[in-house]
């Protein structure tokens, strides 16, 4: 239940216990087990670094679905990158474009940026200059910084929305108030 993930919280972040990932993981499985989503989320970041348990990338992706199943948008976009990187689960970029649409239709900036990045390759969905940059679009909303630079990008190059050097400018700006190296350097070279 959820004092259970309290509790394996507790130990993984040494809130009012001694730090101690492999008691955290202990304590997020029997909640896990019971369904608690925050703790299926947590214990298949565990597996997946490595931490207080074997790295397991398998067992990551099997905790992060039992929580993604539940609406989890972390665990959804996660999801997504595993399928992506072929990480514990076949490689299957219609998967991870899958993962992330269900994460980006709760507004997941992440998980809204990485759907337009498979948009502007055409990996798992048809390459569509304009349909990436509706999803960088809402991303850029949430103010982040990756999606911002990437439709500046597509403004300098005219794809997907019409060639404008004043909006390339104006969305590297904005990456690069937020410290996005690649938009401080594009800047720096216009």
């Amino acid at each position: 239940d959820k004092a259970q993930f309290w509790l394996g919280f507790m130990y993984e972040s040494g809130d009012g216990v001694p730090k101690d990932s492999a008691e955290a993981a202990k304590w997020y499985r029997k909640a896990a087990d019971q369904g608690v989503v925050l703790a299926q989320r947590n214990l298949g970041l565990m597996y997946s670094v490595g931490e207080g348990l074997p790295r397991d990338k398998a067992e990551a992706a099997k905790w992060l679905r039992k929580a993604a199943d539940q609406g989890d948008t972390y665990a959804q976009c996660d999801l997504g990158g595993m399928y992506f990187g072929g990480q514990g689960v076949p490689k299957d970029n219609a998967e991870a474009a899958s993962w992330y649409r269900k994460a980006a239709d709760q507004a997941y900036a992440e998980a809204q940026y990485n759907l337009g990045i498979l948009y502007i390759h055409g990996d798992g969905v048809p390459k569509d200059s304009a349909e990436a940059a509706q999803w960088f679009r809402k991303a850029t909303d949430q103010g982040y910084a990756r999606a911002q630079y990437n439709l500046g990008v597509l403004y300098a190059k005219g794809e997907g929305v019409p060639k404008d050097s004043a909006g390339t400018m104006m969305w590297f700006r904005k990456a690069a108030a937020q410290g996005y190296a690649a938009a401080e350097n594009d800047l720096g070279v216009m």
